[in-house]
């Protein structure tokens, strides 16, 4: 606990703000791509603690909130079957699909249970082999490598009544749509660490170059976060476009080389949908040829539902930094996270529902609100 606190000392923090203000001169845009990251910014104020030359942008960082409805819907499609057992972290019963929930689900009777790891699911494969097990494996690179490893797992175990439904995103594409943007406003990136904890930094360095911008690698305690700014602002003023770690007691520039591999084996890069932005090319993955049998998109034959997304929620503005949650219609009136209209409102990492839970009393949600575009 004591080496938490000290990333949240109020002196450090105090001297890394006049150091900021010290070096802005001018206005810029970074943008995080991290929920928690979003939330910890939030929870803290750090927003409204730096210069009011400094926005920071809040990106498409939670993993939750990305996952497209279509993916939600096979979800609901899947865990209705009467032989299926659905499997999933907590936060994804509450989102949204067409209609209704995982939560609906569980009480018109169907098996859905909350696991806290991937192994659980595989467990209750293991213990029930006339039922199919399904587990939910959504997130970034973070959480990737154990839903893999828990594939790879049930194949030499000969556990074929276990299959993995993928909503599986990568970062390093999802900057490059964001810069190819014709509304782009992000003039740098704070990376996530425990992406990089896991994939490295070598992909960043050609975006970098590529759209002259600076990445910064960093944590999600209130002195990590300053940090990466200060070094972000740094190199902003100094015309420099470069890869930073300011996270290196949890980042190693190769990342985690076992991880990596497991991803290699289990997984293959694809296209992938990301909810209210749309389809981004090499953004995801599936699961590769070799372990195609524990695909449950293909075993329950739902890989042809495809979902509008609905008008009224614009989540995907706020994925793409192009709204603050506040701005739009329904915040805290007909959104709110009793009564979400989309993901952003219900993840623990979502940009809506940070700004409900830490500044909501703050805003004004009944005036006007600006209106927003498209990235991709």
């Amino acid at each position: 606990m004591k080496y938490v606190e000290e990333f949240q000392d109020p002196e450090l923090a105090a001297r890394l703000l006049d150091d900021i203000r010290a070096t802005v001169t001018r206005p810029w845009a970074l943008m995080e791509v991290c929920g928690g990251q979003t939330h910890s910014i939030i929870r803290h104020g750090i927003d409204q603690l730096l210069p009011d030359d400094l926005e920071l942008i809040h990106g498409p960082g939670c993993p939750v909130c990305v996952t497209p409805l279509e993916v939600i819907d096979k979800a609901l499609a899947i865990a209705s079957r009467p032989d299926v057992v659905f499997c999933s972290f907590g936060d994804m019963l509450r989102v949204p699909g067409t209609g209704r929930d995982l939560f609906q689900v569980r009480g018109e009777g169907g098996d859905v249970r909350v696991v806290y790891s991937p192994l659980d699911a595989l467990r209750i494969a293991e213990e029930n082999p006339d039922r199919e097990v399904v587990f939910f494996g959504i997130g970034f690179e973070t959480t990737a490598p154990p839903n893999a490893m828990t594939v790879h797992q049930a194949r030499a175990l000969g556990i074929r009544n276990f299959s993995l439904l993928v909503s599986h995103v990568r970062v390093p594409p999802a900057i490059e749509a964001i810069m190819q943007s014709p509304d782009c406003r992000v003039q740098a990136f704070l990376a996530a660490g425990h992406v990089c904890s896991v994939m490295g930094t070598e992909e960043y360095p050609a975006l970098a170059e590529r759209f002259r911008v600076p990445i910064v690698v960093t944590g999600f305690e209130p002195l990590d976060i300053l940090e990466g700014v200060r070094r972000t602002v740094r190199q902003l003023e100094r015309g420099e476009h470069t890869v930073d770690n300011a996270y290196p007691r949890a980042v190693r520039a190769g990342g985690n080389p076992a991880a990596r591999a497991m991803l290699d084996d289990v997984f293959e890069v694809t296209d992938r949908a990301w909810r209210g932005i749309g389809v981004i090319p090499d953004s995801g993955w599936r699961l590769s040829a070799r372990y195609r049998d524990y695909d449950a998109e293909h075993r329950f034959q739902v890989g042809d539902i495809a979902t509008l997304e609905p008008a009224e929620c614009r989540s995907g503005e706020v994925l793409q930094g192009l709204l603050k949650p506040h701005e739009c219609e329904a915040f805290g009136t007909a959104c709110t996270p009793r009564t979400p209209l989309g993901a952003t409102m219900v993840s623990s990492e979502g940009a809506c529902a940070a700004y409900y839970l830490y500044r909501r009393l703050e805003l004004d949600v009944t005036g006007p609100r600006r209106q927003g575009s498209s990235v991709v």
